[in-house]
This record gives C-alpha cells, structure tokens and sequence, in this order.
C-alpha cells in the first residue's frame, strides 16, 4: 500500500487528518480533495513541511477525473460520512467507478461511513456530535425517504457575550453496507474488509484487480 513514488488521493479530506496520515506513511504525491476553500487552506497550514501534500478544490465526482488518469493512483480514501453526501445512488455508482478507473493494479479504496438505513424515534433522533468547554455539537434526523434523512447540526459556541446558536441542514445517503458492497462489487474491485467499528462507523475496503 506504501510507495514512495505513489499517489493518494483522500476525498472529502477537510483539514486533512487522513492527508496528513498518508503523507507519513510515504506517498510521493497525496492529494488532498473537498469542496470548501477554508478547510483546504488548513490542510496547506499543517502540511508545511510535508513536501508530498497538494488540495484540490472541488466536488467529490470532480476530484479524480480532474487529477489522475487510468490506474494513476495507488490509494483512494473517502471518510467519515463522505460518501453519504452525494446526490443519489446513480451518483454513488459514478463515483465506484470513477475509483476503480483511477487505481493502479492493487490500488486500495478506503470508505468509513454510517449505515442510516435503520430508522431512529422520538429522543433517539437526537445524538451528540462534539462537545468542550466552548463548544458544543449535535444533530437530529428527520428521516425523510427511504433514500435519504436530513441532517439537523446545531452547534453552541461560547463567545464573550455568551452562547450562541449555529444552524444548518442538508440530507445524507442512507445506504445499507451490503448494498454498497454489491455495488462496489459491479464496479470491478473487490472488497477485502467489511465491518462495523465500536462507534458504529462501517469500514468497507476494496482492491483493484492484480
């Protein structure tokens, strides 16, 4: 999985936890891809002395097509929830197949993500995200469709003049992890991990054929 001569690509990377992580373990090139400029010019921020690291400012299906060619890429990662926000499962075949274009022979695809399918009542809808002594993060689910639930994030943050509340809301993928399976299955590669962790969090990771 390590090359120093190799590219990783980590998609929907935000400040750049998993960049930063591939960057030490040794790829010559880790690409670092999300849709907001601000968490970008973090990442540069901590990876100064990372020679390695590059962002690249755009959509998750825009990132791959715009930086690599057919089997250019050793490593593709799409964490934490990622993968649930794109538009629709065509959306999500897209992408599989966007992946499995873009790996080299052996190449490795990483997805962390929340299995949403199963449909939380009443108080359970409410979870705690975050918290500390000047912040404090959680959501509720409205559970939409079959297809999707909304995601209701309201953040208190601790200013001088006291707390205040931050609002917003947008609607995430509800995919069954054996439904992903299959569909990474269509796409060509083949999964060799697939599990939840103590959180809940799915771990699904796939190869490019040999």
């Amino acid at each position: 999985m390590r090359s120093e001569h190799g590219m990783a690509v980590d998609l929907g990377c935000g400040p750049g936890p998993q960049t930063l992580a591939l960057a030490d373990m040794g790829f010559g090139t880790v690409v670092g891809g999300d849709t907001s400029q601000e968490l970008l010019d973090e990442l540069v921020h901590l990876a100064y002395s990372r020679s390695a690291v590059r962002t690249h400012h755009g959509d998750l299906l825009d990132v791959l097509p715009e930086i690599a060619g057919s089997g250019e890429v050793d490593v593709v990662v799409c964490m934490r929830d990622t993968l649930l926000h794109l538009p629709g499962m065509d959306a999500v075949d897209s992408f599989l197949s966007q992946v499995s274009a873009s790996l080299a022979a052996g190449g490795t695809l990483v997805l962390t993500y929340r299995d949403l399918t199963r449909q939380l009542e009443g108080t359970d809808r409410f979870l705690p995200v975050r918290s500390d002594e000047d912040r404090i993060m959680l959501c509720a689910l409205d559970y939409d469709s079959p297809e999707t639930v909304t995601v209701n994030d309201l953040v208190y943050i601790r200013t001088s003049d006291g707390w205040h509340l931050h609002k917003s809301s947008y609607p995430k993928l509800r995919i069954a992890p054996d439904a992903l399976v299959a569909r990474i299955d269509a796409a060509g590669l083949t999964v060799t991990h697939h599990a939840p962790d103590s959180n809940g969090m799915w771990a699904t990771v796939a190869c490019a054929q040999q």
